[in-house]
Protein backbone atom coordinates (compact mmCIF):
# COMPACT_ATOMS: atom_id res chain seq x y z
CA UNK A 1 0.00 0.00 0.00
CA UNK A 2 0.76 3.67 -0.13
CA UNK A 3 0.17 6.67 1.62
CA UNK A 4 0.10 10.34 0.47
CA UNK A 5 2.21 12.56 2.00
CA UNK A 6 1.41 16.69 2.00
CA UNK A 7 4.15 18.31 1.93
CA UNK A 8 3.65 21.92 3.23
CA UNK A 9 5.89 25.30 3.76
CA UNK A 10 5.84 28.51 3.88
CA UNK A 11 6.98 30.62 1.03
CA UNK A 12 8.15 33.90 0.03
CA UNK A 13 5.71 36.59 -0.48
CA UNK A 14 5.84 39.82 1.35
CA UNK A 15 4.85 41.72 3.62
CA UNK A 16 3.10 38.38 4.77
CA UNK A 17 4.00 35.13 3.93
CA UNK A 18 2.35 32.59 2.86
CA UNK A 19 1.32 28.60 2.64
CA UNK A 20 1.85 26.27 -0.01
CA UNK A 21 1.63 22.86 -0.22
CA UNK A 22 1.45 19.65 -2.69
CA UNK A 23 1.30 15.86 -2.10
CA UNK A 24 3.79 12.92 -2.86
CA UNK A 25 2.31 9.49 -2.75
CA UNK A 26 5.15 7.20 -1.15
CA UNK A 27 5.26 3.40 -0.54
CA UNK A 28 4.37 1.88 2.79
CA UNK A 29 6.91 2.15 5.32
CA UNK A 30 8.91 4.49 3.29
CA UNK A 31 10.88 7.69 5.28
CA UNK A 32 10.32 11.29 4.18
CA UNK A 33 12.40 12.26 1.70
CA UNK A 34 14.00 15.69 0.70
CA UNK A 35 11.83 16.97 -2.40
CA UNK A 36 11.66 20.22 -4.46
CA UNK A 37 9.58 23.05 -5.83
CA UNK A 38 9.05 26.14 -8.40
CA UNK A 39 10.35 28.63 -6.44
CA UNK A 40 9.41 30.80 -9.10
CA UNK A 41 6.26 30.62 -8.42
CA UNK A 42 6.40 30.93 -4.56
CA UNK A 43 8.22 34.17 -4.63
CA UNK A 44 11.31 32.18 -3.42
CA UNK A 45 13.69 32.47 -6.76
CA UNK A 46 14.02 33.85 -10.14
CA UNK A 47 12.54 31.60 -13.05
CA UNK A 48 16.02 31.12 -14.78
CA UNK A 49 17.23 29.56 -11.75
CA UNK A 50 13.99 28.08 -10.15
CA UNK A 51 14.55 25.02 -8.01
CA UNK A 52 14.19 25.01 -4.78
CA UNK A 53 14.65 22.02 -1.53
CA UNK A 54 12.05 21.33 1.10
CA UNK A 55 13.50 19.35 3.83
CA UNK A 56 10.62 18.01 6.41
CA UNK A 57 11.10 18.88 9.77
CA UNK A 58 8.00 18.01 11.06
CA UNK A 59 5.24 15.41 10.99
CA UNK A 60 1.56 14.23 12.00
CA UNK A 61 -1.26 11.89 11.05
CA UNK A 62 -3.38 13.81 8.24
CA UNK A 63 -6.89 14.02 10.00
CA UNK A 64 -8.09 15.20 6.46
CA UNK A 65 -7.40 11.58 4.64
CA UNK A 66 -7.30 9.70 7.38
CA UNK A 67 -5.48 6.81 7.33
CA UNK A 68 -1.58 6.60 7.27
CA UNK A 69 -1.80 10.11 5.29
CA UNK A 70 0.34 12.48 7.02
CA UNK A 71 1.02 16.37 6.72
CA UNK A 72 4.75 17.06 6.62
CA UNK A 73 5.74 20.55 7.61
CA UNK A 74 9.13 21.30 5.94
CA UNK A 75 12.23 24.22 6.05
CA UNK A 76 13.20 25.39 2.68
CA UNK A 77 16.72 25.31 1.08
CA UNK A 78 18.29 26.42 -2.02
CA UNK A 79 20.31 24.01 -3.65
CA UNK A 80 23.31 24.44 -2.51
CA UNK A 81 22.13 23.39 0.68
CA UNK A 82 22.25 26.97 2.54
CA UNK A 83 19.12 28.20 4.26
CA UNK A 84 16.60 30.17 1.97
CA UNK A 85 16.14 33.51 3.23
CA UNK A 86 12.89 33.12 3.65
CA UNK A 87 13.36 30.24 6.16
CA UNK A 88 12.98 31.93 9.28
CA UNK A 89 13.06 28.89 11.30
CA UNK A 90 16.47 28.54 10.48
CA UNK A 91 17.12 31.74 12.70
CA UNK A 92 15.30 30.58 15.44
CA UNK A 93 16.83 27.07 15.61
CA UNK A 94 20.62 27.66 17.15
CA UNK A 95 18.84 31.05 19.40
CA UNK A 96 17.04 28.10 20.97
CA UNK A 97 20.06 26.07 21.39
CA UNK A 98 21.52 29.06 22.84
CA UNK A 99 19.14 29.18 25.60
CA UNK A 100 17.91 26.03 26.22
CA UNK A 101 19.05 25.22 29.94
CA UNK A 102 16.25 28.38 30.93
CA UNK A 103 13.39 26.21 29.37
CA UNK A 104 11.30 28.74 27.80
CA UNK A 105 7.88 28.03 26.99
CA UNK A 106 4.88 29.64 24.67
CA UNK A 107 1.00 29.77 24.17
CA UNK A 108 0.28 31.79 21.25
CA UNK A 109 -3.18 33.01 20.64
CA UNK A 110 -3.87 32.82 17.29
CA UNK A 111 -7.03 35.24 15.86
CA UNK A 112 -8.19 35.40 12.57
CA UNK A 113 -11.52 36.25 10.48
CA UNK A 114 -13.77 34.77 8.23
CA UNK A 115 -15.27 36.09 4.76
CA UNK A 116 -17.61 35.13 2.99
CA UNK A 117 -18.57 36.15 -0.22
CA UNK A 118 -16.13 39.04 -0.06
CA UNK A 119 -17.39 40.58 3.58
CA UNK A 120 -16.79 39.25 7.06
CA UNK A 121 -18.86 36.06 7.78
CA UNK A 122 -21.93 37.58 10.00
CA UNK A 123 -22.21 41.07 8.20
CA UNK A 124 -25.24 42.04 6.79
CA UNK A 125 -24.85 42.12 2.86
CA UNK A 126 -26.11 46.07 3.60
CA UNK A 127 -24.52 47.75 6.38
CA UNK A 128 -23.34 46.83 9.69
CA UNK A 129 -24.25 44.03 12.19
CA UNK A 130 -24.99 44.90 16.18
CA UNK A 131 -21.41 47.04 17.59
CA UNK A 132 -19.14 44.21 18.96
CA UNK A 133 -19.79 43.55 22.34
CA UNK A 134 -21.68 40.43 22.32
CA UNK A 135 -19.65 38.34 20.47
CA UNK A 136 -16.71 37.66 22.34
CA UNK A 137 -17.31 34.01 23.87
CA UNK A 138 -21.28 34.50 22.68
CA UNK A 139 -23.65 31.97 21.90
CA UNK A 140 -26.54 32.09 19.29
CA UNK A 141 -27.23 32.13 16.01
CA UNK A 142 -27.18 36.21 16.25
CA UNK A 143 -24.05 35.99 18.07
CA UNK A 144 -22.25 33.64 16.47
CA UNK A 145 -20.84 32.73 12.88
CA UNK A 146 -18.57 29.94 11.46
CA UNK A 147 -18.67 27.95 14.80
CA UNK A 148 -18.98 24.56 12.36
CA UNK A 149 -16.09 25.23 10.63
CA UNK A 150 -13.96 25.74 13.72
CA UNK A 151 -15.19 22.66 15.98
CA UNK A 152 -14.47 20.27 13.02
CA UNK A 153 -10.59 22.78 12.30
CA UNK A 154 -10.38 21.90 16.67
CA UNK A 155 -11.21 18.31 15.71
CA UNK A 156 -8.76 17.88 13.18
CA UNK A 157 -5.93 19.44 15.05
CA UNK A 158 -6.60 17.08 17.99
CA UNK A 159 -6.95 14.49 15.19
CA UNK A 160 -3.51 15.48 14.09
CA UNK A 161 -2.00 15.65 17.82
CA UNK A 162 -1.25 19.24 17.47
CA UNK A 163 -1.34 21.19 21.03
CA UNK A 164 -4.06 23.15 20.27
CA UNK A 165 -5.53 24.00 23.75
CA UNK A 166 -8.62 25.61 23.27
CA UNK A 167 -10.28 27.80 21.06
CA UNK A 168 -13.49 31.02 21.25
CA UNK A 169 -15.36 33.66 19.86
CA UNK A 170 -13.99 36.82 19.43
CA UNK A 171 -15.41 40.24 19.67
CA UNK A 172 -16.71 40.76 16.40
CA UNK A 173 -19.11 38.77 14.01
CA UNK A 174 -17.36 35.69 12.70
CA UNK A 175 -13.66 36.72 14.17
CA UNK A 176 -12.35 33.65 16.16
CA UNK A 177 -9.18 32.35 18.30
CA UNK A 178 -7.36 29.05 18.43
CA UNK A 179 -4.70 28.77 21.39
CA UNK A 180 -1.24 26.75 20.70
CA UNK A 181 0.51 25.17 23.10
CA UNK A 182 2.35 25.52 26.10
CA UNK A 183 5.54 24.31 24.07
CA UNK A 184 9.01 25.24 23.38
CA UNK A 185 9.77 27.82 20.55
CA UNK A 186 9.71 25.56 17.87
CA UNK A 187 6.92 22.82 18.62
CA UNK A 188 4.87 26.06 19.53
CA UNK A 189 5.98 27.60 15.77
CA UNK A 190 5.51 24.64 13.73
CA UNK A 191 2.35 23.41 15.79
CA UNK A 192 0.82 26.89 14.72
CA UNK A 193 1.74 26.78 11.41
CA UNK A 194 0.18 23.38 10.67
CA UNK A 195 -2.58 24.16 12.41
CA UNK A 196 -3.23 27.57 10.25
CA UNK A 197 -2.80 25.52 7.04
CA UNK A 198 -5.78 23.13 8.89
CA UNK A 199 -7.92 26.47 9.24
CA UNK A 200 -7.45 27.21 5.67
CA UNK A 201 -8.04 23.91 4.21
CA UNK A 202 -11.13 23.23 6.53
CA UNK A 203 -12.75 26.62 5.49
CA UNK A 204 -12.20 25.88 2.04
CA UNK A 205 -15.06 22.57 2.19
CA UNK A 206 -17.34 25.54 3.32
CA UNK A 207 -16.60 27.67 0.30
CA UNK A 208 -15.06 30.58 3.25
CA UNK A 209 -11.93 32.20 3.17
CA UNK A 210 -9.66 32.55 6.56
CA UNK A 211 -7.67 36.30 6.84
CA UNK A 212 -4.91 37.07 9.96
CA UNK A 213 -4.75 40.54 8.72
CA UNK A 214 -4.37 42.42 11.55
CA UNK A 215 -7.32 44.91 10.79
CA UNK A 216 -9.83 43.18 8.22
CA UNK A 217 -12.17 45.37 9.26
CA UNK A 218 -11.51 48.95 9.54
CA UNK A 219 -13.23 51.26 11.83
CA UNK A 220 -14.59 50.87 15.48
CA UNK A 221 -13.51 46.92 15.71
CA UNK A 222 -11.11 45.33 17.00
CA UNK A 223 -8.09 44.22 14.90
CA UNK A 224 -6.62 40.74 15.39
CA UNK A 225 -3.54 39.69 17.45
CA UNK A 226 -1.45 36.52 18.20
CA UNK A 227 -0.84 37.06 21.80
CA UNK A 228 2.17 35.54 22.96
CA UNK A 229 2.41 33.81 26.53
CA UNK A 230 5.88 32.86 27.56
CA UNK A 231 7.93 31.87 30.45
CA UNK A 232 11.04 30.73 31.44
CA UNK A 233 11.98 27.99 34.19
CA UNK A 234 12.61 31.05 36.47
CA UNK A 235 9.59 33.27 35.82
CA UNK A 236 7.84 30.17 36.67
CA UNK A 237 9.26 29.69 40.12
CA UNK A 238 10.01 33.89 40.70
CA UNK A 239 8.80 36.91 40.33
CA UNK A 240 11.91 38.73 40.07
CA UNK A 241 12.57 37.07 36.99
CA UNK A 242 9.27 38.14 35.67
CA UNK A 243 9.84 42.38 36.17
CA UNK A 244 13.49 41.30 34.52
CA UNK A 245 12.00 40.11 31.32
CA UNK A 246 9.08 42.98 30.95
CA UNK A 247 11.72 45.48 31.75
CA UNK A 248 14.00 44.11 29.27
CA UNK A 249 11.10 43.95 26.72
CA UNK A 250 11.11 47.91 26.62
CA UNK A 251 14.79 48.52 27.93
CA UNK A 252 15.26 51.06 25.01
CA UNK A 253 13.25 52.94 22.00
CA UNK A 254 15.27 50.69 20.34
CA UNK A 255 14.53 47.56 21.78
CA UNK A 256 10.94 48.44 21.23
CA UNK A 257 10.83 48.94 17.74
CA UNK A 258 12.97 45.67 16.77
CA UNK A 259 10.36 43.91 18.18
CA UNK A 260 7.53 45.44 17.00
CA UNK A 261 8.28 45.83 13.45
CA UNK A 262 8.69 42.18 13.45
CA UNK A 263 5.17 41.37 14.85
CA UNK A 264 3.58 41.56 11.57
CA UNK A 265 2.42 43.80 8.50
CA UNK A 266 0.40 46.10 9.47
CA UNK A 267 1.15 46.85 13.09
CA UNK A 268 0.56 50.86 13.51
CA UNK A 269 -3.14 49.77 11.97
CA UNK A 270 -3.70 48.08 15.15
CA UNK A 271 -1.58 48.73 17.77
CA UNK A 272 -3.39 52.12 18.07
CA UNK A 273 -4.00 52.85 21.76
CA UNK A 274 -7.48 51.74 21.13
CA UNK A 275 -9.31 48.69 21.11
CA UNK A 276 -7.62 46.75 23.89
CA UNK A 277 -3.88 48.03 22.39
CA UNK A 278 -1.09 50.10 23.51
CA UNK A 279 0.62 52.24 20.87
CA UNK A 280 3.09 50.83 18.75
CA UNK A 281 5.68 52.76 19.22
CA UNK A 282 5.23 53.27 23.08
CA UNK A 283 6.19 50.41 25.23
CA UNK A 284 4.22 49.69 28.47
CA UNK A 285 3.39 46.84 30.64
CA UNK A 286 0.95 46.18 33.97
CA UNK A 287 -0.54 43.67 36.10
CA UNK A 288 -4.25 42.37 34.23
CA UNK A 289 -4.10 45.34 31.97
CA UNK A 290 -4.88 44.57 28.43
CA UNK A 291 -4.15 48.23 27.13
CA UNK A 292 -0.72 47.47 28.37
CA UNK A 293 2.21 45.78 25.73
CA UNK A 294 2.86 43.32 27.97
CA UNK A 295 0.30 42.29 30.45
CA UNK A 296 1.17 40.43 33.99
CA UNK A 297 -2.16 38.49 34.18
CA UNK A 298 -3.31 39.01 37.84
CA UNK A 299 -2.75 35.71 39.24
CA UNK A 300 0.65 36.06 38.80
CA UNK A 301 1.62 38.91 40.66
CA UNK A 302 -0.40 36.67 43.69
CA UNK A 303 1.44 33.76 43.60
CA UNK A 304 4.76 35.82 42.67
CA UNK A 305 5.69 32.97 39.59
CA UNK A 306 3.84 32.65 36.29
CA UNK A 307 4.15 33.68 32.58
CA UNK A 308 3.87 37.32 30.33
CA UNK A 309 1.65 37.72 27.67
CA UNK A 310 2.87 40.19 24.84
CA UNK A 311 -0.01 41.27 23.09
CA UNK A 312 1.72 43.26 20.31
CA UNK A 313 2.23 40.39 17.98
CA UNK A 314 -0.02 40.68 15.25
CA UNK A 315 -2.65 37.63 14.22
CA UNK A 316 -0.10 37.51 10.74
CA UNK A 317 3.22 37.58 12.62
CA UNK A 318 5.09 34.95 11.61
CA UNK A 319 5.48 32.52 14.85
CA UNK A 320 8.93 31.66 14.00
CA UNK A 321 9.99 35.11 14.37
CA UNK A 322 8.40 36.28 17.22
CA UNK A 323 9.59 33.35 19.96
CA UNK A 324 13.13 34.20 18.48
CA UNK A 325 12.98 37.79 19.89
CA UNK A 326 11.30 36.88 22.90
CA UNK A 327 13.78 34.24 23.86
CA UNK A 328 16.91 36.10 22.50
CA UNK A 329 15.96 39.10 24.23
CA UNK A 330 14.08 38.14 27.51
CA UNK A 331 16.75 35.30 28.40
CA UNK A 332 19.82 37.19 27.28
CA UNK A 333 18.38 39.75 30.11
CA UNK A 334 17.88 37.15 32.44
CA UNK A 335 21.19 35.60 31.70
CA UNK A 336 22.85 38.68 32.76
CA UNK A 337 20.72 38.78 36.26
CA UNK A 338 21.51 35.58 37.09
CA UNK A 339 24.82 36.18 36.72
CA UNK A 340 24.67 39.38 39.30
Amino acid sequence: MSFKAEYIWIDGTEPTAKLRSKTRVLADGAELPTWGFDGSSTNQAEGHASDRVLKPVFSCPDPIRGGDNVLVLCEVFNIDGSDHESNTRALLRPIAEQFAAQEAIFGIEQEYNFFKDGRPFGFPVNGYPAAQGGYYCGVGADEVFGREIVELHLDRCIEAGLAICGINAEVMPGQWEFQIGPVDALTVSDHLWVARWLLYRTAEEFDVAVTIDAKPVKGDWNGAGAHTNFSTKAMREGYAAIITACESLGADQEKVLEHVKQYGHGIEDRLTGKHETAPWNVYSYGVSDRGASVRIPWQVEVEQKGYIEDRRPNANVDPYVVTRLLVNTCCTALEKADQV
